[in-house]
């Protein structure tokens, strides 16, 4: 039995929940959400809570539950806080630059990459080798870093490549004659 789903989510004060149907939308300083709540699902509003219950007791239902009172906190700090994720740039004559609404990568490859920003995110360049992404959506803060970091992986010899601020990257050893 999911033992998250049994935690309210408290509403910090500038945040409003407006719930239709089989819809819930957050509205907060940072922006608005919407999400659609999984049908065996219920999601109620107290004074300045939320509950999320599953309507059935089976094991299944107690796990979406827990599921969706995750994603439902998600949203509620996304249009408050909102998330970020910092990239670093480890390599020679490897840089980043953010313009408007792409991003220039020189990372040793013979051209420049430019990434174009999705809506909603926004991407900040404090230094040359620094990199980061920030938005009120985790999945999307997080699928846009990945798909910056796969521009070039940091590989296990030098450890050169674009990696996550707190990245352990494993070293190995080169080959002996």
């Amino acid at each position: 039995m999911s033992r998250v789903a049994k935690s309210p989510i408290t509403l910090p004060s500038g945040v409003t929940v407006k719930k239709s149907e089989q819809s819930l939308s957050v509205k907060g300083p940072k922006g608005e959400m919407a999400m659609e709540i999984h049908p065996s699902i219920d999601v109620s509003e107290e004074e300045n809570s939320l509950k999320v219950a599953p309507k059935s007791e089976d094991k299944a239902t107690w796990a979406m539950a827990g599921t969706m009172r995750a994603l439902v906190n998600n949203m509620v700090t996304g249009v408050t806080q909102g998330f970020e994720k910092k990239l670093q740039l480890v390599g020679v004559g490897y840089r980043a630059q953010a313009g408007g609404k792409s991003l220039n990568l020189n990372l040793g490859f013979s051209h420049p990459i430019d990434y174009p920003v999705p809506e909603g995110i926004s991407i900040a360049t404090p230094s040359a080798t620094e990199i980061v992404v920030s938005g009120s959506n985790k999945q999307r803060v997080g699928q846009v870093a990945a798909e910056i970091r796969a521009f070039r992986p940091p590989e296990p010899y030098k450890g050169k490549g674009v990696r996550y601020v707190d990245e352990y990257v494993a070293r190995k050893e080169a080959k002996k004659k």
